[in-house]
């Protein structure tokens, strides 16, 4: 794995962006942000699974007013999603988010941009230049405020990828191109609090882009791949992009995008960092697949551990094998393993047998020695 590309460190309310800070897993609820309590109710439940940083949508004046009350009731910083609107960023702004999201595709006026920069210069609250591919001004219009409607703006007409080396002006081009722009804004009036996201649903586009924007600036890069699906496909799609990404030391911040419970998006986003080494908090699962030879329902162990283990905060490795052909080496060289056999199971813990228990108390059993093990890793 390449090493980490080191930015500009941000601040996001009380949680560090870039450097050599952590990368961070946020999210986006999913309720009306004008129903406070919902939503205050749905953030609570994502810093309960993890959530670092949490962004919400502002569709009109009523949202971004909610806003203020929102952050009184929440521990984790909170970032305000605008589009089209800038007047809707100015009245974030006073209710004390700690970030701004702008889509340049949807705010092309300069001085509109400018007015909100301003303002988040005084305030110290960092913006994010949401670059999206479904929201990309037209084609040669990059900054214009009139011209091509979305329906014949020729961005769908752009080749998606750049990867072939032909030179013909891609979508990737005229993403990068788009987030320059407004970064040019932004250092024209000596603001460089400053993330980048670059997102399509195209895995290749959003990697190209991500990889080109990450040689031509300091910032840190917030990755993604937008309208990734349902949490089993989506998940998957997400990881492939977000984590190409991270093995080449590319990106700071990550947001699993899902068509399901938010807290999905957090799980998701933890088991990619997890997987590369790059986070260490939370259980890491080893689960064999199963196959004729497993001796015990593995899938539904494994399932269950996996739930149960939601809530384990400790970086513990666990393994829940269910045969004799590598279960007792992978169990062995977890924190805590289990390794079954016909009608029961032998659980090790760093290494070592611990007991021998029936199959019906396997669960409980493996569970008690995961607790024990975090009790120990936490005092």
């Amino acid at each position: 794995m390449n090493k980490r590309r080191i930015t500009k460190k941000i601040n996001v309310g009380q949680v560090e962006v870039g450097g050599n800070a952590p990368i961070t897993v946020q999210s986006m609820t999913k309720t009306d942000t004008r129903d406070i309590p919902s939503t205050v109710k749905q953030i609570h439940q994502l810093e309960e699974a993890g959530c670092e940083i949490i962004r919400s949508a502002v569709p009109d004046i009523e949202a971004a007013q909610a806003l203020a009350k929102i952050k009184k009731q929440i521990r984790i910083p909170l970032v305000a999603d605008i589009h089209f609107h800038y007047q809707l960023a100015m009245e974030s702004l006073k209710s004390g988010v700690d970030c701004l999201r702008l889509n340049p595709g949807n705010i092309r006026d300069r001085n509109q941009v400018e007015t909100v920069v301003r303002e988040a210069k005084i305030r110290q609250v960092p913006i994010r230049i949401g670059v999206n591919f479904g929201s990309l001004p037209p084609v040669g219009g990059i900054g214009k405020t009139r011209g091509k409607s979305r329906h014949t703006d020729g961005v769908n007409l752009l080749p998606k990828g750049n990867s072939d080396g032909s030179g013909e002006f891609s979508t990737v081009d005229h993403m990068v191109e788009t987030g320059l722009w407004e970064i040019g804004i932004l250092e024209d009036l000596d603001f460089d609090l400053i993330k980048i996201s670059l997102k399509a649903f195209d895995i290749e586009t959003t990697v190209e882009s991500y990889r080109r924007m990450a040689e031509l600036i300091p910032y840190p890069l917030h990755l993604g791949i937008t309208e990734s699906g349902t949490t089993k496909s989506g998940s998957i799609r997400s990881a492939i992009g977000i984590g190409t990404l991270l093995y080449e030391g590319i990106g700071d911040t990550i947001r699993v995008s899902l068509s399901d419970d938010p807290r999905e998006e957090v799980f998701s986003g933890f088991e990619i960092l997890k997987s590369l080494e790059l986070r260490k908090e939370g259980a890491v699962l080893i689960a064999c697949p199963s196959c004729g030879r497993a001796d015990v329902d593995v899938v539904t162990l494994a399932n269950n551990v996996d739930k149960m283990m939601r809530k384990v905060k400790a970086p513990i490795k666990v393994a829940v094998m269910g045969c004799e052909v590598n279960g007792p080496g992978e169990a062995k060289d977890a924190d805590v393993g289990i390794a079954a056999g016909v009608g029961r199971a032998i659980i090790f813990r760093k290494g070592k047998k611990a007991r021998v228990v029936e199959e019906s108390d396997m669960l409980n059993a493996l569970m008690e020695e995961v607790r024990k093990v975090e009790e120990e890793m936490i005092s």
